[in-house]
C-alpha cells in the first residue's frame, strides 16, 4: 500500500466511478443555477441535468474555492498520516490556486513530519483529468512519490487541449470576446477553435464558418498530433462533451479510422464549472503529444 495519496478537484472532469474506483480524493467546485447552489459532483447524470437546464435558458454561475475550504481538505487528507500530491487546473485560470497555495502553506506548518505538493499542472478538465490519470497509474505501480512528481512536471506540458464552442455568447458573458463580436459571430455563424498553451490559458487558435469546419479543424489537429509520435499503439484519448455526443463520436471515428491501434478513446459528459462559461455544445479532446500548439 502506498504512503501517499493524490488528489484533485472536481476540475478534472473525471467520472465520479473512476475517482472511486481508484479512491482520489477530490474538492469540489460549487455553483449556482437561479437561487440554489450545488457542489460539482462529478456524476454523468448531474452533468446531463446542467446541460439540458442550459438548453432550456438557466444560467449558472460558479465560485472559487476558498482558502479555508482547502484547508479543511487538506487537513483530513494529511490526518491520515500520508503525503499527498495535489493536482488542481491551472492557476492561470483560477484564483482558486492561490488559495489552495495559502491553505498549503499554513497545512505544512502543521505537519512538518510530511508532504504536500500542490502542482500548477497547467491543464484544464480533461487535460487535468488525463495528467491525474497518468500519475495514479504509476502510484498504483509502485513509483514513489518524488518519482510521480517528476513525471508529472516533464509530461503536464505534453497534454494536448483541443476545445470548440457552439455559442460565443457564453464566451462573451465570460469576457472573453465582445459584445459586437459575439453578434457578428453568431450571424455569420462563425465557431472559434480553442486550446491551451504552455501558459495554462485559454487561447483562440483560429475560428472558422459553421460547425463541421470546427470539427475538422480539431480532428486535423489530433491528427498531425499523432502523426508527430514514433508510436500511438495504445495511447489514449479523453473527449469531453456538453451535451453534443454525436459529434463527439465524429471525432473518435476519425481518430480511429486514422489510427486504429489507438487504444482508449473514451467519451464522457463534460465537468459542470468549464461548461457554464463556455455552454452546451462545447466538445473538448486531450491526449499525450509531443508539445502544445494551435493548430
Amino acid at each position: 500500500m502506498s504512503d501517499y495519496m493524490i488528489a484533485t478537484s472536481s476540475t478534472s472532469d473525471l467520472p465520479r466511478t473512476w475517482l472511486e474506483a481508484h479512491n482520489i480524493p477530490f474538492i469540489p467546485y460549487s455553483y449556482t443555477v437561479g437561487d440554489k447552489s450545488f457542489e460539482d459532483d462529478c456524476r454523468e447524470e448531474s452533468r446531463d441535468a446542467v446541460y439540458a437546464g442550459m438548453r432550456n435558458g438557466d444560467r449558472l454561475k460558479t465560485s472559487m474555492i476558498n482558502e479555508f475550504t482547502y484547508y479543511g481538505f487538506f487537513k483530513k487528507l494529511m490526518d491520515t498520516g500520508k503525503d499527498v500530491i495535489f493536482l488542481d487546473m491551472s492557476r492561470q485560470m483560477s484564483v482558486s490556486f492561490a488559495n489552495a497555495g495559502k491553505a498549503a502553506e499554513k497545512i505544512r506548518e502543521e505537519y512538518p513530519g510530511q508532504r504536500l505538493y500542490v502542482m500548477d499542472t497547467l491543464c484544464i478538465s480533461g487535460g487535468l483529468g488525463l495528467l491525474v490519470e497518468h500519475m495514479v497509474e504509476r502510484m498504483e505501480a509502485g513509483a514513489d512519490y518524488d518519482s510521480v512528481i517528476a513525471w508529472g512536471e516533464e509530461n503536464k506540458l505534453k497534454i494536448a487541449h483541443r476545445f470548440t464552442v457552439d455559442d460565443l455568447h457564453y464566451l462573451k458573458a465570460g469576457g472573453r470576446v465582445s459584445n459586437v463580436a459575439a453578434l457578428v459571430g453568431s450571424i455569420l455563424n462563425i465557431k472559434p477553435v480553442l486550446y491551451v498553451p504552455d501558459r495554462g490559458t485559454l487561447d483562440v487558435a483560429k475560428k472558422v464558418r459553421g460547425r463541421s469546419a470546427a470539427l475538422k479543424a480539431i480532428l486535423d489537429g489530433i491528427l498531425h498530433d499523432l502523426s508527430e509520435l514514433p508510436d500511438t499503439k495504445g495511447m489514449r484519448v479523453h473527449i469531453l462533451h456538453a451535451d453534443c455526443k454525436d459529434d463527439a463520436e465524429i471525432i473518435r471515428e476519425g481518430v480511429l479510422k486514422a489510427y486504429p491501434d489507438v487504444g482508449k478513446i473514451t467519451v464522457t459528459g463534460l465537468g459542470v464549472v468549464i461548461g457554464a462559461h463556455c455552454g452546451p455544445g462545447l466538445l473538448t479532446v486531450f491526449y499525450l503529444c509531443n508539445g502544445r500548439r494551435p493548430e
